[in-house]
């Protein structure tokens, strides 16, 4: 070692180990900053010039001297003008005796992965259950969405259209025609309610269609139903405040309402839809969550009779009803049934409405459609979260609705789901042990069958699962408290939409397989 690089250097590199195959400046710089953390290089201590530490470690002076850059930029080495590079003065209370990760932070020149400076494993936080409120942190952990399945669709998976026949070339001429000029007053800030000419088209859209006399004023364009549901709860609810449910229903609403502090009341569904005498009993209920063209996930649809009681239950007590009408666009015989708020003649009624039953769950976009007086607040409210809602997806529906493409999509959809339902019903296996006879399927893309049992159930889900095949537990779909009979909780619900005919016959083949039946 020359006699030089041995008298201008008081610390020993011994130790420092670069691996050639990997960046070297990354490495000293991660080297350097672990002895300046963890004691070994103290405060003051001085650093040898780039050229005589690049000779002693046999790498280029450059990756020396981006290694210093980044030291001096983080704070944790000093240059001193005509004396050389020290180690800076820093805290004792920054310098933990506690072995720090090596992880490299943010920011560094030589264009490596920006990753957090030190190991989230390895500091000293405080329990998440300390920082965050406690109640709104219990809240959350007892009601937080599962996490969706992954992989591309398959039978018999819920909660998805037949998105394999979206008209994806014209989707993406109309994108392509308005990124070409867009409108420059469009690229600004918008208006948290949406943009104007699609809210005017869902309104048209659903007075014809649904029979609904609402104008583009009373709509608030949202990031899918659940967001929609999700105002309702935060607008709507405080904390104590008894909410009704479906019970079983869905329950990500569920989890909606409880998350803004709600008490849950799992109210039964009949034939009819939901029981209403068992709601009137609720007397700190103000407001209900129902799905009644196509109810999530028995598949009952609510009677005209049901639905006059249960408008009557809002007038009279004062209260909201908060409508999804997620699939409603599936009628399988005759037109779609006219939701709650066309009925509605007192405003009590919240309609959710979305584009991704008909279109694509990844397009997270959907409506409320409200009562004139709550308009204002809910807009304000959804703008304090997202401001407004990105705007080439909404100009592009807006133009895709106008030309037509949307109606025909909707009876495309709606012809594809009707042969999907089919060719399930057909082909479903018969005489399975422990399953009841498949039900009437009027609407929807998703039907339900009883089991017998939870374990025979949960049997039949791990078996279906062993042969590829996606089904979901109805007991899963009740609230934990509730008083129903475990057993009686028990079915199977399955998707029919999501994947085409041979698809679903190949998916039935291996079920009878793995169920051995016939």
């Amino acid at each position: 070692m020359p006699e030089s690089l041995t008298l201008s250097m008081p610390f020993n590199p011994a130790g420092i180990e670069l691996d050639r195959r990997q960046g070297l400046s990354r490495q000293l710089y991660q080297a350097l900053r672990l002895r300046v953390l963890d004691g070994r290089l103290a405060s003051g201590t001085r650093l040898p010039a780039s050229r005589d530490l690049a000779a002693a470690l046999a790498i280029s002076r450059n990756s020396v001297v981006r290694a210093y850059d980044q030291l001096y930029a983080e704070g944790f080495i000093e240059g001193r003008v005509g004396d050389g590079t020290y180690v800076a003065q820093l805290p004792q209370a920054v310098l933990p005796a506690k072995k720090l990760s090596t992880k490299v932070s943010t920011g560094f020149s030589t264009g490596l992965p920006t990753a957090l400076s030190t190991n989230w494993l390895d500091l000293p936080v405080d329990p998440s259950s300390k920082v965050i409120h406690s109640d709104a942190l219990t809240r959350v952990k007892n009601n937080h969405l599962a996490r969706p399945p992954s992989g591309p669709p398959r039978a018999f998976r819920v909660g998805v259209p037949a998105f394999d026949l979206f008209p994806f070339d014209v989707w993406a001429k109309l994108n392509a025609a308005f990124w070409r000029k867009p409108d420059l007053q469009q690229l600004c800030y918008g208006d948290p309610a949406g943009d104007a000419r699609l809210r005017g088209m869902i309104a048209a859209y659903l007075r014809s269609s649904r029979g609904m006399q609402c104008t583009a004023e009373q709509i608030v364009i949202t990031s899918g139903a659940q967001q929609g549901i999700s105002l309702c709860a935060q607008l709507l609810v405080e904390p104590g405040d008894g909410v009704a449910i479906e019970n079983p229903g869905y329950r990500a609403a569920g989890h909606a309402f409880a998350v803004a502090g709600a008490r849950l009341h799992g109210v039964a569904v009949d034939s009819e839809g939901i029981d209403c005498q068992q709601l009137a009993g609720l007397s700190d209920c103000r407001l209900t969550y129902v799905t009644p063209s196509h109810q999530y996930p028995t598949g009952v649809v609510m009677s005209l009779a049901r639905r006059l009681e249960l408008l009557a239950w809002a007038e009279r007590t004062q209260g909201w009803i908060v409508e999804d009408d997620y699939d409603g666009e599936y009628r399988y015989s005759g037109a779609p049934l006219a939701p709650l708020a066309a009925l509605d003649r007192q405003g009590r009624v919240l309609y959710v409405g979305t584009f991704g039953k008909v279109a694509f769950p990844a397009l997270r976009l959907g409506y409320l459609v409200l009562p004139p007086g709550l308009v204002d607040a809910f807009a304000q409210r959804r703008a304090v979260d997202v401001r407004h809602s990105e705007v080439s997806t909404q100009a592009v529906m807006a133009e895709f609705m106008a030309a037509g493409h949307f109606q025909r999509h909707i009876r495309r959809m709606r012809r594809a789901a009707l042969s999907r339902r089919n060719t399930l019903l057909s082909g479903w296996p018969m005489e399975v042990p422990g399953v009841g006879p498949l039900p009437t399927v009027a609407a929807g893309l998703h039907l339900t069958v009883p089991v017998d049992s939870i374990a025979r159930e949960q049997a039949l889900i791990e078996q279906a699962a062993s042969v590829d095949v996606e089904i979901n537990g109805l007991s899963s779909y009740w609230l934990p408290d509730s008083t129903t009979a475990p057993d009686r909780r028990a079915g199977l619900v399955m998707g029919f939409a999501a994947v085409p005919e041979k698809a679903i016959e190949s998916a039935l083949a291996r079920l009878r397989t793995a169920w051995r039946v016939g």
